[in-house]
Formats: structure tokens, sequence, C-alpha cells
């Protein structure tokens, strides 16, 4: 059996702890001057922490804040009509409190189920479209009003957003600027509409969301101002990301991580609410087209040297993602019990 789990960094004792922050309006802007000027600083980012900040990044405050709303008002409803939106197979619909244990993770053992609710939305396809595992049609609540409208209009400007920073990160890979372009054609996402309850009390091995590296090639989280959100810097440590407002929040995940031959990192991070709030989060996971092959960027080989991965696509990764952490959810299966 194929084993697609993340390796552990070793510890870099020498490792910055502060999260970058690129101002990407110039580049937005067409600038010929721009990528250049953030190229070292966009590598040192993915290189040496994992995570940066985005600034002047072109997406509406208040299209943010409406998805904010989308989730909070989605959360507001009876559990009922949030179960009989339940997770499907394609880790579409909605996933329920304590629905998930994250067990992809090297970091911590033994992880109690997350403290958190999550409605999951995809690129939204035609009823005439072929069905393909995590590519079907999105299922949206009855008795929300606009939030299908909200949330289709949240992910377009931001797979917009993802598509304008592709060319940094061929850039920093030594590539010419539309490299990734063939393979993010048609880039597949998923944005995650997340409840976290007050944590009043934190016991042993449970979160919000437990120690775990994410999937994506970059994830883009919207900033709030109810805190959260911890990360394990290359060097160790933990710290809790700062809220910079105005900004978006972007890290790479493990199929970044794969695709790089491990050069930019999948930064570990976690989810403990003890702001004495309730906290929502709409992280927007983006990766390559269904069908490309992620096979090692040629620039992230030395000579001689063999890719530590074997190419795969997107859907070959996420079946063995979902069924790690969220086989338990789907419809028509137990629910994990406390403590599994």
């Amino acid at each position: 059996m194929t084993v697609y789990a993340p390796s552990l960094a070793p510890i870099r004792h020498d490792a910055p702890e502060e999260i970058p922050v690129l101002d990407i309006g110039r580049l937005r802007a067409g600038d010929p001057g721009a990528l250049a000027a953030l190229t070292g600083a966009f590598r040192h980012a993915l290189e040496d922490v994992g995570f940066y900040f985005v600034v002047n990044h072109g997406v509406p405050a208040s299209l943010i804040a409406a998805t904010f709303q989308a989730a909070a008002d989605f959360h507001a409803q009876p559990e009922e009509a949030k179960l009989a939106l339940r997770i499907n197979e394609h880790n579409i619909g909605y996933l329920p409190f304590r629905g998930s244990v994250t067990r992809h993770s090297q970091l911590n053992a033994n992880n109690r189920p997350n403290l958190v609710e999550a409605f999951f939305i995809k690129r939204e396809i035609t009823a005439s479209a072929p069905l393909a595992p995590f590519r079907a049609p999105n299922r949206w609540p009855e008795n929300v009003p606009g939030f299908r409208a909200a949330t289709l209009a949240y992910c377009d400007a931001m797979e917009a957003l993802g598509k304008s920073l592709l060319p940094l990160y061929a850039s920093a890979l030594g590539l010419a600027p539309d490299w990734f372009d063939a393979a993010f054609a048609q880039p597949m996402y998923t944005l995650r509409l997340s409840h976290y309850p007050r944590q009043d009390v934190v016991e042993d091995n449970e979160f919000g969301l437990a120690p775990h590296s994410d999937t994506s090639f970059m994830t883009m989280l919207a900033q709030n101002d109810v805190p959260g959100l911890s990360i394990r810097l290359p060097n160790g440590r933990w710290i809790d990301a700062p809220a910079l407002p105005g900004s978006i929040l972007v890290n790479g995940g493990d199929l970044l991580r794969r695709w790089t031959n491990d050069r930019f990192l999948a930064t570990p991070h976690r989810v403990i609410n003890r702001s004495g709030r309730e906290r929502y989060a709409i992280p927007f996971f983006m990766d390559c087209s269904y069908d490309w092959r992620m096979a090692c960027v040629p620039t992230c080989l030395g000579t001689d040297e063999k890719p530590k991965y074997d190419p795969i696509t997107y859907p070959e990764y996420m079946t063995w993602f979902r069924n790690q952490n969220y086989a338990a959810a789907v419809q028509g299966t137990r629910q994990p019990a406390a403590g599994a």
C-alpha cells in the first residue's frame, strides 16, 4: 500500500520567528519589476517559515465579511438542518462537531475528535458534468439567504488571488514565471467554513483542530479578530499567529512540499479557541487541476539526486487523506467515539 504520510522536518535552531509580509499590490498591477523585487522574500517565506501574509491582495473586505457571515449563518441552523447536508465521499457538505480525528500528523498522537464543525464547498460543476472522486455537485442549504452567492463569489476571488501568486512560486524555484500556469488551468479548491465553539477547558490531546499540516498546494486564510491559530515554526517553537488587519495568511501544504522535494515547507499548525467567543474561519485550499500529475519540480533536484516521492494526482492524495481523517463522518458511517 502506498503511504503518503508527511515526513516531520528536523528542528532548525536558526530558523526565524517572524512571518513575512508581502505587499503584492505592484505585482497585481502588472509592474514589470515587482516579481523580481518579491522573489527573495517569498523564497525565504516558504523555505524558512512556511507561512506568509499578503497585503494589497485585491479581495474586497466586504466580500470577506459576507463570507464570515455566511459561515455564522450556516452554523446557526438547527442541527437537523445541517445533518441533512452531511459530508459525503467527495468531502462536500457538513462535518459535524467532533466528526473528525486528525490521524495523518506525526506531531501529536492519540488525538481526540476535533472540537470543530465545518461545511465544505468545492468548485461548482454543472449538473451534466461527469462525476469523479472529489469532483461532484455542491450541497446547498435551503434556508440561509444569500449563502450560495456569497460563498461562490468568495471562491472566485480567492481562485484569482491564488493564480496571481503562481509566478512567485515559479520565480522562487528558478523557473519561468508561467511554469505553473498549465498545471492550474482549472485548479481544484475547497472552501471550508469552520466554527470553533469556546474551548474553556483544554484537556490532553483535545484541540479545536489538532496539530497537522495542510494537504494543499496553498492555503489562504482571511484574518478575523478572534485568535486561536498557532504555528509550529521550523525551530520547533509554537507561536500564536498574529492577526494582521486586512491581510490574508498563506501557507504551503503537503502537496507543495512533495512537488518541491521538501524544499518548500508544509508548516504544522493547530487551533485552540480560548478566546471566550465563538470563532469562525474560512480557509481556502487551492490545488492544481484534477488530472495533473505532480512530478518533482526539476530545479528541486541536485546532481544525481532522485525525487523523494512518486508523481501523484490530486484525487490520489485526497483519497488517502479522507480515509485517514474523515472516513467516520461520511454519510452512513459511524461517528468516532470520544478519545478515538
